[in-house]
């Protein structure tokens, strides 16, 4: 077994999660671009219009991301614990079966979503006005979605065996071939919203190929081997177990999103639309290395659990809420400070930036304790506790924003819609919190044990 598999047995905690978490970190923060630049360059080319169709066209893109998280992540816990454990060919076999999973059901959504394009689309809350820019975005996207659903899912086992560099870098190089191909198809070629679909789709193709010459170059722990046509169902219901959660969370937050738009449309119109749209990138990209963090530390704690070294999982998880902690607060502090400033980075319109500002400080109101709940849903996912990980994935979006955004509006307007968030995210932190501390105790007084078993 490769040294960058056991090393997350031996080096230092801290050492290990700074040398997991930057280049995690990294990559999705540079990652993150492929929406922000897109916004960033269709808001100049394009127009405010062009930022509406970007946002009714987001949910269909996460649910294909939700897909590819959920083989990627659920199976990349399994491997992490099963090289913990010295089991490298059973690792080798969940590879397989992930790599089938993401090949065929990215193909299958693919389909449908083009086969229904327009009622989905519309069902998203796109109205005449927007549903020609977010068709035209999305029929590029879904023509090249197979890629980033492979080079999305494997990434993910890359960090699971411990090679935080080549994620990283597979994510860079992908996001700067986006980021040069932008304004060349945009404003060079013409080509308005569709040459930023179709930046994005060679840039993932890229992405995609960098991969498959690392699991094939001998770099990897990992072998790239065709399981054949009939996986092992066993293996499947393994993966989903665990991914699961991962699901929950992004279709969740596609249907949170459709039911903004929705709201969006009715008590504010189509420039609030485009001010939710660039608000979710200010989200994703503030919220990568919070998320950095998680996927640092995820496999310290399959490895080591696997491995029977429960003090390690304690200090990994301890140290990751710490940071994470000062991440989100830093966040805080810069967005309630500079709303206007972040806004004039995508848009010189007036009247986004002045209707932004309060949206935007209202939304990030709770956000100091995001990283908390971040971290706590990482790890019992880490573990492979999917009922606790799918009841944390499920809070936020589901029991909590949903709900609010339905009543809120009622009463308060507009402001309603902004004030849903920070309420939802007070809520979720309070559920992971006493979720978490009923057996804080316990976990915490692991590494005290010889215990083996993690009794969360």
């Amino acid at each position: 077994m490769r040294e960058q598999s056991t090393r997350l047995g031996t080096e230092s905690i801290p050492k290990l999660l700074l040398n997991l978490s930057l280049p995690a970190a990294a990559g999705m923060f540079v990652s993150s671009l492929y929406n922000v630049v897109d916004t960033i360059f269709i808001a100049r080319g394009v127009g405010t219009e062009g930022i509406a169709g970007l946002s009714i066209a987001f949910p269909i893109q996460m649910m294909i991301v939700a897909f590819a998280a959920t083989f990627g992540i659920g199976g990349a816990s399994i491997i992490s614990r099963r090289l913990g454990a010295g089991s490298l060919e059973e690792a080798n076999r969940v590879f397989g079966h992930i790599v089938w999973l993401i090949v065929w059901f990215s193909l299958l959504v693919v389909g449908m979503a083009l086969f229904f394009l327009d009622p989905l689309l519309q069902a998203f809350g796109a109205t005449a006005d927007i549903l020609p820019y977010a068709r035209d975005y999305l029929l590029t996207i879904l023509c090249g979605s197979v890629f980033f659903s492979f080079a999305m899912g494997t990434n993910n086992v890359v960090r699971s065996e411990g090679n935080a560099k080549t994620a990283m870098n597979t994510m860079m190089v992908s996001a700067i071939i986006n980021t040069i191909l932008d304004p060349i198809f945009i404003f060079g070629l013409d080509m308005g919203i569709q040459g930023a679909a179709l930046a994005t789709v060679i840039a993932q193709f890229c992405a995609a190929v960098w991969l498959l010459r690392y699991f094939t170059s001998g770099k990897s722990s990992l072998r790239l081997t065709w399981i054949g046509w009939k996986p092992d169902l066993n293996v499947v219901k393994e993966i989903i177990a665990i991914g699961i959660s991962t699901f929950v969370r992004q279709v969740s937050f596609s249907l949170m999103f459709v039911v903004v738009n929705w709201m969006l449309v009715i008590y504010g119109g189509s420039l609030q639309v485009a001010i939710f749209g660039i608000i979710n990138r200010l989200i994703a990209f503030s919220v990568m290395p919070m998320f950095g963090i998680v996927q640092g530390m995820q496999p310290i704690i399959g490895y080591n659990y696997g491995a029977g070294r429960p003090e390690r999982v304690s200090d990994t998880v301890k140290l990751g809420i710490r940071v994470s902690s000062v991440i989100a607060v830093t966040i805080w502090v810069l967005v309630m400070l500079f709303p206007e400033f972040l806004f004039s980075i995508f848009t010189a319109d007036q009247q986004v930036i002045s209707g932004g500002t309060d949206a935007l400080r209202w939304i990030f109101l709770m956000v100091p304790f995001v990283g908390f709940q971040m971290v706590t849903g990482g790890f019992y996912q880490a573990l492979g506790k999917a009922k606790i990980s799918f009841v944390l994935s499920l809070a936020r979006q589901i029991l909590f924003l949903i709900p609010i955004l339905l009543i809120l509006p009622q009463f308060l307007g507009l402001t309603g819609i902004w004030v849903a968030f920070p309420s939802a995210d007070l809520l979720a932190f309070l559920l992971s919190l006493v979720i978490f501390f009923k057996d804080g105790r316990e976990m915490m007084g692991m590494g005290r044990t010889a215990k083996t078993q993690l009794h969360v």
